[in-house]
């Protein structure tokens, strides 16, 4: 058992899953006060950048309740970009499982629907995706 799991008891909460690229972020989020753990760590620890801190706690900014939800989450794949935008993407779809009216305002703001940007695929005769290698004439 890791520690978080002693301190806050999820049995009563809603699940949701969110994806950013090759992220996969399982989110459970129940009524509490405010605090956010990540695969066993707080937020804080676990993400080391403040974009990435300020991304996670967009959702309930957005919608003025920044300290009424606990969030564990369970995330995997990709870094941590990927990972902080798959459980944006989690969280917000939770939210409306609490709240369906919270809808129109996670809607405008674009967190309810998947971002769907990808890596492009290399191409064959290229050095990347589009870049081509060094055309010599002569």
């Amino acid at each position: 058992m890791n520690e978080f799991q002693n301190k806050i008891d999820f049995k009563d909460s809603m699940y949701a899953t969110g994806r950013r690229k090759k992220s996969i972020a399982k989110i459970w989020l129940k009524k509490g006060s405010g605090k956010i753990y990540v695969n066993g760590k707080n937020y804080e620890n676990y993400f080391k950048r403040s974009n990435h801190k300020m991304q996670i706690l967009r959702p309930f900014e957005i919608i003025n309740q920044s300290t009424a939800y606990d969030v564990k989450c369970s995330v995997k794949g990709g870094g941590h970009t990927g990972q902080a935008g798959a459980m944006v993407h989690g969280i917000s779809k939770a939210l409306l499982q609490f709240d369906s009216s919270f809808k129109s305002i996670l809607k405008k703001e674009k967190l309810t629907t998947r971002d769907s940007r990808s890596v492009e695929r290399k191409k064959y005769g290229h050095r990347k995706a589009r870049r081509s290698f060094q055309f010599s004439k002569r």
